[in-house]
């Protein structure tokens, strides 16, 4: 996939330029510096159509970041700029018009055109035309004698667009507007400044450019003006209209210029007495200061053009001082009067007047670019020195069943005003006073009006307010709920009990890591430890838990392992459900004879699979009860049946759609604990994080539409940081995620972990093995020497093919997941790895299968999957591994035949081996394995190994294991030693057990 770069060329004629890098293997590495004309980038990939509409093709020169590793010419993504030499290069791309500009970049960003992803440098400046867009519809622009400007007169506008400076991609200032030598490049200020006056001209050109000016009633000089405003061409003024346009907007003038600025600031001092005066004080502040200024005193005091406050040169002190008095006056009346002395330093002020100051007229001043400092006790966001409720809540008596979300807190409240508790008479008596600025224990306090009645409603209806739930006290602990009946919390006590329980779920207490439990086969590694004493203290207060680690850090052995601990300890133990997909029954039973043969597992699947009172008898004889999500919508009436102490979603994704059955049916079962494991990264999809929540916690997170008014179009449109700290603020007690790049994950993992996936047979795959089988036996039986020999190694392909994939051994051409247990899983896990950007090597000892996987898996993971096979060309070869090595842009899969991709490959950029189908041979399968795990490897490396349910696969995989010391000589010629097995033995081996498949059905 190309990556689509874009850049505003601050040049004679400005226009941005939009340009395409592809990586591609380069045989020989020619600089800039080796050659006498610029040459062209070697990564600049050809766009034959435009990219927007009104783009003209055009060929620019860059400076780019040029560094040679390995004899190999690295692109920019890979390469950090800080350090590397710039070089001069040709770049043929497309260019845009101002004119055109905003509207079209506003829909290449939501919108990119196929086969193309967008660069760190087109995604910063589509950033900035959105913010562009919003300062119009803010008015936040000037008419000028030169044209439309950008005018910020907002201090939070003047804060991005120098946040906008610090965050600019270099790669956006590498054009060079000669083509013949290499200078330094624009600063990111002068860039950015020119990108958005000449947009802000395009975009209003157009915009106007349908505008009648009226023929009467308009003098000539000022229709010439405002015709050069419409049509953006300069025009020749009247000197005395220049002059009247410059007097008007000299209050802006230095605004205009979007260079750091000192601003006019106000500062509030209360009295120390409740009668005093008040006083407003002037000065200057630099912009990105907030609590400090330059005096006005110390202003008056200078004698000369400029000073020096704080390393930074203030011109023209005194008028700067004026010019914003004279500004303010304009929105606080009052200020008037001291413009009236020929040196203001302050204003005197009354109460009323501050009161209207801070209701009416802040908000004003700061749009003007005034800052304005006041008292803590006075500030808007300071909660502390509001009219609100302190809140005293106590856990009550632990039941036996746990609490809960919903469990009713005792607590007592107390009316406060800043940090002062008021009894109801206290309120009373301040309500009486008529004085919204009040006095209290030496502290000026705002009383709000909203405040105020919201304090009346409560007093008058607080028998309605007795209870909080635990969620209620969850939200007020972890601050995002911060409001009572329409009033601010001021504080929290909680009793002992309460607090440990509110530590342990905001994470400020350490949960021990549980022990081992003695039935458990094997050893948890502490990260899975703390995953158990994770899960055993939620269960404990009935509070449901998403785990959400990577895949390969054991989310069912740490499920394993809790259902074994709590089965060990005192607390009553009965049956769990457990739903997964289908295609994962079959692993959760292995895994759980294999960790947890004492828990006693029961599979609800097949066609004999009991009902009613029967379903009820079988599950009072087990502890763990596994179903997949296509018999819970259908047997839904028969598993509602049961009490389940335990219910756990696998791939909870699934039920990412509330408004599917299936998703539907899982919120319909009644359980004490809820539990949801997934691998993919939740704050992908928040949609996906609102589904499970809501499973786990019925309206925890509010309404499907709350939800997505509140945090979801917030973060996912408008990348409202605040909101996103909010809702993982929210959610983090619920969800544990830990992702393998972890370092202390890391110490904890091997350097390579093998897992056996195991597969179901869907029920075409089982009549097509059940039928090859008995006819093979026949024919074996009246075989002998080389023909039975034959006939053996032939049916062992047949079988291998069928599990594979239907179509495969019945040479086909639909490869549909949907036909084979094998491709579904395989299918699941890539797209999983996909959505943590991991990369895999899937081998195939089956060449023609692996063209078949290819297409099919493109189709699925909407992606490029390459593929290696014997008759791939030695040239083709080595551009693919190249590009799968290098390339910043190259699939995720790499696809390869057993023999072909089986050695002497260097594929470290994968952490993910999948063998599709077994060789048989652990040495040939430890070689295509060691393709990732070599020298230059950095990240742990997993192998997933599959096999279907009780087909050969299996037999043999046991076999192998049986003896492992010996494989080398059992299985050192491959299949050859199944060839001397005896009839009987082949019968053994090659027969469905079906007792062991898990068939694939809906």
């Amino acid at each position: 996939m190309a990556v689509l770069h874009g850049t505003w060329l601050g040049t004679l004629a400005p226009q941005f330029f939009l340009w395409a890098e592809e990586w591609q293997p380069l045989a020989r590495v020619t600089t800039p510096l080796q050659m006498d004309s610029v040459p062209v980038y070697p990564y600049n990939a050809p766009l034959t159509q435009p990219p927007l509409s009104h783009a003209t093709p055009t060929t620019v020169t860059f400076g780019l970041p040029t560094r040679v590793y390995e004899h190999v010419l690295v692109p920019p993504p890979l390469s950090e700029a800080n350090g590397d030499p710039l070089c001069l290069w040709q770049i043929h791309g497309w260019a845009i018009a101002p004119a055109h500009l905003l509207s079209h970049l506003h829909q290449l960003a939501t919108s990119p055109p196929a086969g193309l992803m967008l660069g760190d440098d087109l995604r910063f400046w589509s950033h900035v035309g959105r913010w562009l867009l919003d300062l119009i519809v803010r008015g936040q622009y000037l008419p000028t004698v030169t044209g439309w400007r950008v005018l910020l007169t907002h201090h939070g506008d003047r804060q991005r667009f120098r946040q906008f400076c610090q965050q600019m991609p270099d790669l956006c200032r590498c054009y060079q507007a000669e083509g013949t030598a290499l200078r330094l490049p624009d600063t990111a200020g002068e860039l950015l400044r020119d990108f958005l006056e000449h947009s802000l001209r395009g975009y209003l050109q157009q915009v106007f450019a349908s505008l009648e000016l009226p023929k009467v009633g308009l003098a000539k000089d000022h229709y010439r003006w405002l015709t050069g405003l419409k049509t953006g061409t300069p025009t020749d003024l009247e000197p005395s209209l220049i002059e009247r346009l410059h007097r008007w907007q000299e209050p802006y003038r230095e605004l205009l210029s979007l260079e750091p600025q000192w601003r006019l600031a106000l500062q509030l001092l209360p009295p120390d007495q409740p009668q005093g005066a008040w006083q407003l004080t002037f000065g200057l502040q630099s912009e990105g200061e907030t609590e400090t200024m330059l005096a006005a005193a110390e202003i008056w005091q200078c004698h000369h053009d400029s000073l020096i406050y704080r390393d930074q040169v203030l011109p023209h002190p005194q008028e700067t001082l004026l010019r914003g008095l004279g500004l303010a006056s304009r929105v606080y009346p009052p200020i008037e009067r001291s413009l009236l002395e020929p040196r203001p330093v302050h204003l005197t002020l009354q109460t009323v007047e501050v009161y209207a100051l801070l209701q009416h007229h802040m908000h004003r001043l700061e749009q003007q670019g005034i800052a304005v400092i006041l008292p803590e006790s006075l500030r808007r966001n300071s909660t502390h020195h509001r009219l609100g409720l302190r809140i005293a809540a106590d856990l009550p008596s632990t039941p036996s069943t746990g609490v809960g979300l919903d469990s009713l807190m005792h607590f007592k409240w107390q009316l406060q005003l800043g940090q002062h508790r008021l009894s109801e008479t206290d309120f009373e008596q301040l309500l009486r006073q008529d004085i919204p600025l009040v006095y209290l224990n030496g502290e000026w306090v705002l009383l709000r009006p909203q405040e105020i009645k919201a304090a009346q409603d409560f007093l008058q209806s607080q028998s309605q307010h007795r209870h909080l739930s635990l969620a209620d006290t969850l939200r007020i602990a972890t601050g995002d709920t911060v409001t009572v009946a329409k009033l601010p919390i001021l504080g929290l006590t909680a009793n002992d009990a309460l607090q440990a329980l509110l530590d342990a779920l905001t994470g400020k207490q350490t949960l021990e890591p549980v022990p081992t439990p003695k039935e458990f086969v094997g050893t948890l590694r502490p990260y899975q430890a703390r995953g158990v004493a994770w899960l055993s203290f939620l269960e404990r207060w009935r509070l449901g838990a998403c785990l959400a680690d990577d895949m390969g850090l054991g989310k069912t052995i740490q499920l394993l392992a809790f259902l074994l601990h709590l089965k060990a300890s005192d607390r009553p133990f009965a049956p769990t459900l457990l739903i997964c997909p289908t295609s994962v029954l079959g692993n959760w039973l292995r895994e759980a004879q294999r960790f947890a043969p004492t828990l006693r597992t029961y599979v609800y699947h097949g066609s004999d699979r009991p009902k009613g009172k029967a379903f009820v008898q079988q599950v009072k004889t087990h502890d763990l009860i596994l179903t997949s999500y296509a018999l819970l919508q259908r047997d839904l009436t028969t598993l509602k049946q049961v009490a389940w102490q335990h219910l756990v979603l696998d791939e909870a994704q699934n039920i990412k759609n509330v408004n599917t059955q299936q998703s539907q049916a899982a919120r319909a079962l009644a359980a004490q604990f809820r539990i949801a494991l997934t691998g993919t990264p939740l704050e992908n999809r928040l949609s996906e994080l609102w589904s499970i929540m809501d499973f786990l916690h019925p309206g925890y997170l509010g309404s499907r539409a709350y939800f997505q008014h509140r945090y979801a179009r917030p973060i996912e449109r408008y990348g409202d940081t605040t909101s996103l700290n909010a809702l993982r603020t929210y959610v983090q007690p619920f969800i544990l995620r830990r992702l393998k790049t972890d370092r202390s994950i890391i110490q904890d993992l091997p350097e390579k972990q093998e897992m056996l996936v195991y597969c179901g047979l869907t029920p075409e795959q089982v009549a097509l093995y059940s039928s090859v089988v008995e006819q093979s036996l026949a024919d074996i039986a009246t075989s002998d020497g080389i023909q039975r020999r034959g006939t053996i190694l032939a049916t062992l392909t047949k079988l291998k093919q069928i599990c594979n994939h239907p179509a495969q051994f019945l040479k086909q051409q639909d490869y549909g997941a949907h036909r084979s247990g094998k491709l579904q899983r395989l299918t699941e896990m890539l797209q999983e790895l996909q959505e943590v950007g991991d990369r895999s090597l899937v081998f195939t000892q089956f060449a023609e299968l692996g063209k078949h996987l290819k297409r099919y898996l493109e189709e699925a993971l909407q992606q490029e999957v390459l593929f290696l096979s014997g008759q791939t060309p030695k040239a083709q070869r080595e551009v693919m591994v190249d590009r799968f090595q290098h390339d910043p842009q190259a699939p995720s899969v790499f696809i390869l035949s057993l023999k072909a991709g089986g050695v002497g490959l260097n594929l470290t950029r994968a952490n993910h081996v999948f063998h599709y189908d077994r060789w048989w041979n652990p040495a040939v399968e430890n070689q295509a394995s060691d393709r990732a795990f070599r020298i230059g490897q950095q990240r742990n490396v997993q192998i997933h190994k599959f096999i279907c349910s009780g087909t050969l696969e299996e037999k043999i995989h046991e076999q192998i294991e049986r003896k492992k010391t010996l494989a080398e000589m059992i299985v050192g010629t491959g299949e050859q030693w199944l060839t001397e097995l005896s009839l009987d033995q082949l019968r053994e081996l090659l027969t469905l057990d079906r007792q062991r498949v898990m068939s694939i059905e809906t």
